[in-house]
């Protein structure tokens, strides 16, 4: 009897691991000319939540903006390998900081990480302890839509708390949050987790165990507060708050809104489940002409030089290649009735808030075992513009194709990860 109810308890494991550079990195997340780094202002981390009930799973996050897919599937594998699992039961979730080093251009760096994760997973694999948990939603005013200001954002703080069994004093809290991980801009040069740092040190603080906090759906909205000696493009309107305190004012509206919530959170026994389905998605290559328009606007708008994406626009289009086919994968992550469900797009917003529409605790996230492009709505693809054609000309050589996906992948997306959800 004691036999049967040990293995149906849900237990944790948690460690993490200082994933700081040792010394001067490419940063990425913003068009510069020389993004070589010039101190830490914050420790990067990397923080691993091992999971069993009848299975295992693993959470990972990461300070990054994000690591290409081919690397992410790289880490999962080695975890995978420590563990005993498959791949499916490994999700990593990256903060988006755009502070941290490009581990794709840094291989040396991209290899520390791993060794680190896997040192910090396998620590902890014999030593999971029986957990309750409990989850409710706050709300926090910590992001602007950057391409329509007047539209709706998910304000939700996905607050999951989870205890010792028969304790109510929290041995972690994790926390999904929604608004681009970008407080500090172009002009800032140290490396950093951006607000994720502010925020897991803050409630740390205040509740004495760990934080971790995903991602959200963030990619059209930014945050609230900023600093920088400059007003960027998101950043000029009223809703926007210019300040040198900009992490800790992010931090602190989070901290609000948990505090208003976390006492009203009621502890449970929980099921996990993690899996993994796949969606075929297409991409198709741009005219010649449509090319060059689109370069065109970048560099008159943004300063984009697209000179290498239109050379490789060009090779497609000679083979001929007229579309690219790709396999994303959606991943489930379900404790009791909160759900995390990502995939590795910059997901916009409304994605989000109509997956969430009836499903109070079911979070639609992107960043999620991968980073790859701007992933818009129908409706904003129709709009254009930095998220869905220019920031291509930067980044595509990480993704395998030239162009945004095509417009009816939104639709296909949002109906594949309804279908799938159990």
């Amino acid at each position: 009897m004691n036999s049967t109810m040990e293995q149906t308890v849900l237990k944790l494991g948690y460690a993490e691991a200082d994933i700081t550079p040792d010394g001067p990195v490419e940063l990425v997340g913003f068009n510069r000319t020389d993004a070589t780094s010039r101190g830490i202002l914050r420790p990067l981390l990397a923080q691993i939540s091992l999971w069993e009930e009848k299975e295992r799973g693993v959470l990972i996050t990461i300070d990054s903006l994000g690591f290409k897919k081919e690397l992410t599937d790289i880490l999962r594998n080695l975890v995978c390998e420590a563990l005993g699992i498959t791949r499916e039961k490994v999700m990593v979730c990256f903060s988006h900081t755009h502070a941290a080093p490009n581990a794709d251009t840094t291989p040396g760096y991209f290899s520390m990480v791993c060794d680190k994760i896997i040192s910090a997973v396998t620590k902890i694999k014999n030593h999971l302890v029986p957990v309750h948990i409990g989850c409710i939603n706050c709300t926090a005013d910590i992001g602007v839509n950057r391409r329509n200001q007047t539209a709706e954002v998910d304000k939700r703080i996905g607050l999951l708390k989870i205890c010792p069994l028969a304790e109510t004093k929290p041995k972690l809290l994790i926390l999904r949050v929604t608004a681009h991980c970008n407080v500090l801009k172009r002009d800032n040069f140290f490396v950093s987790p951006d607000y994720f740092g502010a925020v897991r040190d803050t409630l740390t603080k205040r509740y004495n165990c760990p934080v971790m906090v995903i991602q959200g759906a963030a990619g059209n909205v930014a945050p609230k507060y900023y600093a920088s000696t400059t007003i960027p493009s998101d950043g000029r309107s009223t809703q926007y708050v210019r300040t040198d305190n900009a992490l800790q004012e992010m931090s602190n509206a989070v901290l609000s809104a948990v505090e208003q919530k976390i006492q009203k959170i009621v502890l449970q026994t929980a099921a996990f489940q993690m899996y993994a389905k796949e969606i075929v998605l297409r991409a198709e290559v741009p005219t010649i002409e449509t090319a060059e328009k689109i370069a065109h606007e970048a560099k008159q708008i943004c300063g984009i030089d697209g000179a290498a994406w239109l050379k490789e626009v060009r090779k497609l289009s000679g083979i001929p290649i007229k579309w690219r086919e790709e396999t994303a994968e959606v991943h489930y992550l379900t404790l009791g009735q909160w759900c995390l469900c990502g995939v590795p797009y910059e997901l916009m917003t409304e994605f989000s808030l109509e997956a969430a529409k009836n499903q109070e605790y079911f979070y639609l996230n992107g960043y999620t075992n991968g980073c790859s492009t701007y992933f818009p709505t129908a409706e904003e693809f129709d709009k254009g513009g930095y998220e869905i054609y220019w920031a291509m000309l930067l980044y595509y050589k990480y993704y395998n194709r030239v162009y945004p996906l095509e417009k009816i992948s939104a639709e296909k997306l949002l109906t594949f990860v309804k279908e799938n959800q159990i």
